[in-house]
């Protein structure tokens, strides 16, 4: 192939050639690949480097510094005999096994596609949380004491109250007076039941009610692609509750962060329920915690985590029956602005099997309502018209809900 002398280059890499079919593949910088016709003087291998014009028809041979190739590093899975398994950014790959160095599993190392692997970082792998210039802390997930709620703020469930204040509120204030009399501390309660009906609220509540550290995490939030993440920062939130005087460490969503282990189970999901075994029976006597996690898939759950000692105390929350929603209207609207006496009585009667999350989302629209209608005060009106806003998406979410589950059944 005769050189062309186009000023504006772009350098490629040689990614294949087919003797068979006379061509061969160039990669550019952007990922792109172009085939190229073997033409009589090309003479092109795999790797080399090259440089294509600015229209991509000509291409000749470069210098092999050119190409800027991206290193990568990885951490080594499996060492077979011939070949090593890398995991490189999330991604499972194998490469030669190099010359010169031998490698085992957990090494953390260095390399390039063309090259393969080219040396080993450290003997261990590199956590994220090795490479972040701020070490975790535990105070990302604490919740500032103006945040929390009271009581005021919670309507009905008052057989729910009254559980929670026994199994969470006494146990932190009466930490010494129970160890004296020998009683096994309570270390784990479940909420479980529908979304909207108030088990976080609750749980900060009563945090601020006995005076506790509240620590929340969700779960989603801890989970990581990163190796040894979620374990460092579920370690390092119980050592730091264990430090208070009185804390709870609270995991919403619990089910997707410790799920059943099987044969099938990720890697990370296990190494995350054995994390949480591990700190959870940790504890010492002078420990004064309480965990409290919340889920609407309890069977979800490892089982291990629900056994004595652990996860085995349980409080069900369910949605309200009528007078609880009349209290729920109540309550949500004591803090509005309101223009004579509410119908709190017949929207009750009309939401039946509504959550206290859709209940209070009836005031929310009453208030978009007013201020549409240029007052500073919701009336009668204004909340008939958010509770039909409300039940019309709640409708839609319900059909579309069973429409999902038809197509699943099918």
């Amino acid at each position: 192939m005769t050189p062309e002398r186009d000023p504006k280059k772009i350098v490629g890499r040689v990614l294949h050639v087919d003797l068979d079919n006379n061509e061969f593949i160039v990669e550019l910088p952007n990922g792109f690949v172009i085939p190229y016709d073997i033409l009589e003087d090309d003479d092109f291998a795999k790797g080399d480097v090259v440089l294509v014009s600015a229209d991509l028809t000509k291409v000749r041979p470069a210098p092999r510094h050119l190409w800027r190739e991206e290193q990568w590093i990885g951490i080594v899975r499996l060492v077979l005999k011939k070949e090593v398994i890398v995991d490189v950014g999330g991604r499972i790959r194998a490469f030669p096994s190099p010359k010169g160095f031998k490698l085992k599993k957990g090494n953390t190392v260095e390399g390039a596609d063309s090259a393969g692997i080219q040396r080993v970082l450290t003997k261990e792998p590199i956590r994220y949380l090795d490479l972040r210039e701020d070490p975790v802390s535990a105070k990302e997930f604490r919740t500032k004491p103006s945040d929390y709620p009271s009581f005021d703020d919670f309507g009905g469930f008052s057989e729910i109250v009254e559980r929670a204040q026994e199994l969470i509120e006494l146990p932190l204030r009466k930490h010494s007076e129970l160890a004296k009399i020998g009683a096994r501390p309570i270390k784990g309660v479940l909420f479980t039941g529908p979304p909207g009906t108030g088990k976080t609220m609750l749980a900060r509540i009563i945090a601020n009610r006995a005076g506790a550290t509240f620590y929340q995490v969700s779960g989603p939030q801890v989970l990581s692609q990163w190796y040894g993440q979620s374990e460092e920062l579920i370690r390092a939130i119980f050592d730091d509750a264990a430090e208070q005087d009185r804390a709870i460490v609270f995991f919403d969503e619990m089910d997707s962060l410790a799920t059943q282990r099987n044969d099938n189970s990720h890697e990370a999901s296990r190494r995350i329920v054995g994390q949480l075994l591990a700190s959870i029976d940790g504890f010492s006597i002078d420990t004064n915690v309480v965990v409290v996690a919340t889920t609407n898939r309890p069977q979800d759950i490892d089982v291990a985590l629900r056994r004595p000692g652990r996860f085995d105390w349980e409080i069900h929350f369910s949605l309200p029956p009528l007078e609880d929603r009349e209290v729920v209207l109540r309550t949500s609207a004591r803090k509005l602005n309101i223009r004579g006496e509410m119908p709190h009585s017949i929207i009750a009667q009309k939401t039946e099997s509504w959550s206290p999350a859709e209940l209070a989302a009836i005031w929310s629209e009453a208030a978009l309502l007013a201020v549409k209608d240029e007052r500073d005060v919701i009336v009668e009106e204004d909340y008939f018209g958010g509770f039909e806003r409300v039940a019309s998406q709640r409708a839609r979410v319900v059909a579309s809900s069973r429409e999902e589950h038809a197509e699943e059944t099918q």
